[in-house]
């Protein structure tokens, strides 16, 4: 049945191709063309040689089956970006693994009425949400959460309004919010968490392109690592030893950076400063240096050559070990460039995620993780309809610490996949 499914697919792309479907760029254009509808459905292949990634590897396939939509709309002061999908994963030989669905949505829109570098306001919003299967894809949300099937959710506001050409103030809200779904008969308990943000930010224009920012941001957190624990009178203790102070956490920041805020190929942002996070309440006041950091680099004038980083460091909950928190460092660095008319398209990051326990209510559990993500990426445009893409993904961990409780963690994992996909 696959292999006949493989074989219809293959016959319908060549005669669609051979019928010479016009060549132009996919979508539905709809008032006047501001808008664009992207209908599509996705065909996939991968050979993943670690499923559970854990020492103990388990290889295993699976075919995914992808629909979505996606509508952009863009005219002299808005821009509205939408997607909703779903896929379903069908495992061929990982006979422990039941078949799976994951779905999600994606909404991120902005207004503005500000002229170049000058006064105006600025009203920006975004939000996602995804059902993920432990085996999608390993980036997903930027790396937060481990391999296992899991809600996340995120949304970012800003308000920003410039004064005149000198001066600028924003309002910031965030939040974040990870729960997943613990199957305590097949595994170990995994550790969700929320934080909302709230800050203030000021800036005042250098230069023609660059700005100078203040920022200073409050958050509150909660965790659910009281299903591990148990009272005992007025007292709370962990499920293994001690007494825990049970109490959700809470923090601040304050930073200084530099910023663009008009510019047409280089877009980035840069702040560090001091943070502190009140861990547990108040079983631990954890403080240090943090710092944001974002750069897109847009090489040439007919945007097919793009460079984009991203950094940033902060405190949060563990979501592995009972009464434990950690400092997180994420780095990652992509390069994006097209050939042939914009047909053919690769892509190649790498991301880097460091988890430190900086505060661990037993020390077995004082250990740090490093964990490497690699990822090349190859895509042509057959023509309007029909793309085919292949993948290959890298993924490791390692630890360390005086006590290697985390080495258990250790594993390798190397996925490659290939597809097809049909955009109206």
């Amino acid at each position: 049945m696959k292999k006949s499914l493989a074989i219809a697919l293959t016959g319908v792309v060549a005669a669609t191709a051979g019928a010479g479907v016009m060549d132009r760029e996919p979508g539905i254009k709809l008032m006047g063309e501001r808008m664009t509808l992207l209908p599509y459905v996705a065909l996939s292949y991968t050979y993943d040689t670690n499923v559970d990634s854990t020492k103990a590897a388990k290889s295993g396939s699976q075919w995914v089956v992808n629909p979505g939509m996606e509508l952009k709309y863009e005219d002299d002061n808005w821009i509205v970006d939408a997607l909703v999908w779903y896929k379903y994963h069908a495992y061929n030989n990982y006979s422990s693994q039941l078949n799976a669905s994951s779905f999600g949505e994606r909404l991120k829109w902005q207004w503005s009425n500000a002229s170049e570098g000058g006064k105006g306001l600025t009203v920006m919003f975004s939000e996602q949400f995804e059902q993920i299967a432990q085996d999608d894809n390993l980036n997903s949300l930027g790396g937060r959460g481990m391999n296992r099937d899991r809600k996340q959710f995120q949304y970012e506001g800003l308000v920003n309004y410039r004064f005149n050409r000198l001066f600028h103030g924003a309002l910031r809200s965030d939040y974040y919010f990870l729960d997943y779904d613990n199957n305590v008969s097949e595994y170990a308990w995994l550790y969700g968490w929320s934080r909302l943000q709230l800050g203030l930010e000021g800036g005042m224009t250098l230069s023609k392109w660059t700005d100078l920012l203040v920022s200073a941001n409050y958050q509150w957190y909660w965790h659910d690592d009281d299903v591990d624990t148990r009272q005992d009178s007025e007292e709370i203790y962990g499920s293994r030893r001690g007494k825990y102070v049970r109490g959700d956490s809470k923090g601040w920041s304050v930073m200084g950076g530099v910023a663009t805020h008009a510019t047409e190929k280089l877009q980035y942002r840069l702040l560090a400063g001091w943070s502190r996070f009140e861990y547990g309440g108040g079983v631990s006041n954890l403080d240090g240096w943090t710092y944001q950091g974002s750069a897109d680099w847009q090489i040439d004038a007919a945007n097919t050559f793009h460079v984009m980083a991203l950094a940033s460091s902060y405190y949060q909950p563990s979501e592995r070990e009972f009464g434990s928190a950690l400092l997180v460092h994420n780095a990652s660095f992509g390069v994006a460039k097209s050939f042939i008319k914009n047909k053919l398209k690769a892509t190649a990051d790498v991301a880097f995620r460091r988890e430190t326990h900086e505060y661990t209510e037993y020390e077995s559990d004082n250990y740090d993780e490093d964990i490497w993500t690699a990822r090349l990426t190859l895509s042509y445009r057959i023509n309007r309809l029909f793309t085919v893409y292949g993948r290959v993904e890298y993924q490791t961990e390692e630890s360390q610490g005086y006590y290697v409780r985390g080495n258990i963690y250790d594993y390798d994992r190397w996925r490659c996949t290939i597809g097809l996909r049909m955009t109206w």
